[in-house]
This record gives structure tokens, sequence and C-alpha cells, in this order.
């Protein structure tokens, strides 16, 4: 429940906070400027990654719920109650907009510019390219810690600052139709969702590949490039790290090179374990 919770709220203050700047920024005749809004989306969830991020992992979008769960990073179960509780946010966020200023009409939706080809094919690679930062961040399904939160809220602020005027930069479900349902305004209510979470899923095999090349490079005879090297070190006799040494030997098939150190019950610390420690 704290996690649902964290997820609502969280989707809430985000949705308030950009597309309330965008209608602010309407009423007042421009003051907030196309740099503030792109600005209040990036701080805005740097700022909720910090709050929520060790509660819920600080999705607050469908698509990287989506996306995390294809990957594996993250409990199916819970995927329905996440995004629930995103759109659920969401609504509200544009629900209590629409009351505060009821001449703003569109409520910050997003819309296409030229052509929904252009849009749809923009929010795609946009989506992508958070998707990819976010599972490089990330702790399994948690976006959380400082560089997380730097780290996303300024490609959100970056992606926003130069493709807002074409498709809004979306890259999230909820921030799209919750302004669109609220404002009735149904226009291309598909394009964003379905762009959205091609685009979030697209990032599961880039962020991928890099992995695959490395460990087929390493394991190539005709290749210099050492295979990646696992060091497991034991805190006391070096029994336990042997034994997960010839395990692991066994499990990854020369993938990698595998080593292990630690120390003999007589105090003498293996010189690879000194190694380590002093890099580190």
């Amino acid at each position: 429940m704290n996690k649902i919770l964290a997820e609502f709220l969280g989707t809430f203050i985000l949705v308030f906070a950009g597309t309330g700047a965008m209608v602010i920024n309407q009423v007042t005749g421009g003051t907030i400027g196309h740099v503030g809004i792109a600005l209040t989306f990036g701080l805005v969830v740097m700022a909720m990654i910090h709050t929520f991020g060790d509660v819920s992992g600080a999705h607050l979008n469908p698509a990287v719920s989506i996306a995390f769960a294809v990957a594996g990073r993250f409990p199916k179960l819970e995927l329905m109650g996440y995004v629930i509780a995103q759109l659920g946010g969401a609504l509200a966020a544009s629900a209590t907009l629409k009351f505060l200023f009821p001449s703003a009409h569109d409520l910050g939706m997003t819309l296409p510019r030229d052509g929904i080809m252009q849009s749809f094919v923009l929010e795609i690679i946009l989506t992508a390219i958070l998707m990819l930062v976010i599972f490089s961040v990330s702790t399994g399904s948690k976006e959380k810690g400082i560089t997380a939160g730097i780290t996303i809220g300024g490609v959100i602020a970056l992606m926003a600052m130069f493709a807002g005027p074409i498709s809004g930069a979306s890259m999230n479900p909820a921030r799209s139709l919750a302004p669109a349902i609220m404002s009735g305004k149904l226009h291309h209510l598909w394009l964003y969702p379905v762009a959205t979470i091609v685009g979030a899923l697209l990032a599961i095999p880039l962020c991928r590949a890099p992995a695959v090349l490395n460990v087929a490079a390493a394991t190539n005879p005709n290749h210099p490039m050492k295979p990646p090297a696992i060091l497991i070190l034991c805190t006391g006799n070096s029994c336990r790290s042997h034994l997960a040494e010839g395990i692991l030997r066994d499990a990854l098939n020369a993938s990698f090179r595998v080593e292990s150190a630690g120390s003999k019950p007589a105090g003498f610390v293996h010189p690879l374990a000194i190694k380590v420690m002093r890099e580190i």
C-alpha cells in the first residue's frame, strides 16, 4: 500500500507541477516560458525521485513500470497497481488544475505540431532514450539516489527543452492522458500511450546490447581483450570463496575470469585481496 500511495502522490505532483506550469504560462501571457516549463518538468521529477525513490522506486510513469516488468526487474503482479495509481494521480492533478484555472481549456495537454507520424516517431525515440538512462542509473526497478535524481531529471528537462514544441515531449502515458480526458479533447488520444510504451520497451534490447557485445568479444579467443573478471573476496578464511569460485567457473563456462581470495586462519591476507582493497 505504501508503494501504491507513493506512486499516486508522486505522479500527482509531477503532473500538477509540470502541466500546471503550462497552464499558468498560458493564463499569465507567457511569464514562465518554454525553458521554464522544461525545467519545471525536470526539477519535479528529480524531487520526486529523492522523495519516493526508496519507497516505490518513483516510476511515476506507466511506460517505465511496464518496461521494468518486461525486463524482469519489477514484479509483474505489482504492475497493475502501479499503473492504476499513476493514472489516478495524473487524473487527480488535472482535475485540480481544471478547478483552479477554469479558463485553461487544454490543461497542458500534448498535441502533435506538424503531423501525427512525426510526433509518433519522436516520442518513441525520446522515451527510448529516457528509459535507457533510467535502466542505467536504477537499482533493480528503483530510481533512487542523488545520481538517479539528477540524471533522470536532467534528461527529462533536456528532452522537453528541444522536443516540447514539436510533440510535447510527453514520454509518459499518464502525463498525456490525464489532461486530454479532463479537458474533453480526445484528439490523437492513442498516439502518446502507444508511442511511449513502444519507446520504453525498445530500450530493453538497447540496454542489453553493450553487455552482450562485451561478453561476446571477451570470449572470442582471437580478441585481445580479456574476459571480465569476478573476484570472490572472503572476509575470513578463503574456503567459502573457493567454493563460490568453483561454482561460478562451472556455471559461467569461461565467460568470465573467476578468482577467489581471503585470509588464512593464521591471519595471512591474500595479496589479491590487499590489492583490491587498496584500489577501493
